[in-house]
């Protein structure tokens, strides 16, 4: 679960697709995303699911994106993967309510809610501080298109970002999730996004194909020199020397505690490539 609450790249692959599942878990990305939802058509919903049940229970890991709650998929695909374990991504998200049942058909803290619509980022703060909530993600196809706004532009989406970002933190949630970048092949347009993404706050973003991971984990995540920082600041905060000054910066509690956010993120996500390399 450490993975998906601190993932940088989530990468998408259909559910329907299970010979792309190994594929996908060993791009490099930090989560698979097993997707039941939009990558799937109707008529091989079931399927899909089955491929998933395979996957998980061979050893497997992975978030799955079930269905949203007012289609006829819901209710079996949650209740076929409540026992696994997995941590589902809800579609969608609207609804205190909505997240609670969820949490309580699964038993423990498993969900990433997915905010893509204007209700939903409406009630961003309710959603995010639901009890089963892990981690909050943008939809910004689907917002885009409700808003009659392009969702590659920075601008249209810039309040919703950041409201999603303070929705998070309010509830007290590792950053969001960003949407996905949907044009493949420009290195420049990824990058961009990617630093729109880390200097609003966010932590992490959904990825389409295994080529957008590396610029994303790069991206995104501690860099080196805010790791070093953050190994100084408390360092010092620890040397009960009375006013602390790093880098001729006072230093004060919410500064140690952003430090020590930076470096629990670097020993989570050092432990999952640990874990990666032990498993390659």
């Amino acid at each position: 679960m450490n993975n998906a609450r601190y993932a940088r790249s989530l990468l998408f692959v259909p559910g329907d697709r299970p010979e792309r599942f190994a594929k996908a878990a060993s791009s490099g990305a930090d989560m698979v995303v097993i997707d039941l939802e939009d990558a799937v058509a109707p008529g091989h919903k079931a399927q899909a699911l089955s491929n998933t049940l395979t996957w998980l229970k061979s050893g497997g890991s992975a978030v799955i994106r079930v269905n949203a709650t007012d289609t006829p998929w819901h209710r079996s695909e949650v209740d076929e993967l409540a026992a696994t374990g997995a941590v589902l991504m809800l579609p969608k998200a609207e609804e205190r309510d909505v997240v609670t049942e969820l949490h309580h058909r699964l038993s423990g803290e498993r969900v990433i809610a997915l905010i893509e619509t204007a209700r939903g980022l409406r009630r961003a703060e309710e959603v995010c501080a639901a009890p089963g909530v892990i981690r909050a993600a943008l939809g910004t196809i689907d917002l885009g298109a409700e808003l009659g706004v392009d969702p590659a532009a920075h601008g249209p989406l810039s309040y919703a970002r950041s409201r999603l970002v303070i929705a998070s933190a309010a509830a007290g949630l590792p950053p969001p999730i960003d949407g996905v970048t949907a044009v493949l092949g420009a290195q420049d347009v990824l990058m961009a996004d990617v630093e729109l993404a880390r200097g609003l706050g966010f932590g992490g973003k959904l990825c389409i194909h295994p080529t957008q991971v590396r610029c994303v984990n790069s991206g995104l995540g501690p860099s080196e020199s805010e790791v070093e920082w953050a190994l100084k600041v408390t360092a010092a905060a620890n040397s009960d020397s009375g006013v602390v000054v790093v880098d001729e910066s006072m230093v004060d509690p919410p500064v140690v505690r952003r430090a020590e956010r930076i470096l629990q993120i670097t020993r989570v996500l050092s432990m999952q490539s640990d874990n990666a390399a032990a498993g390659s």
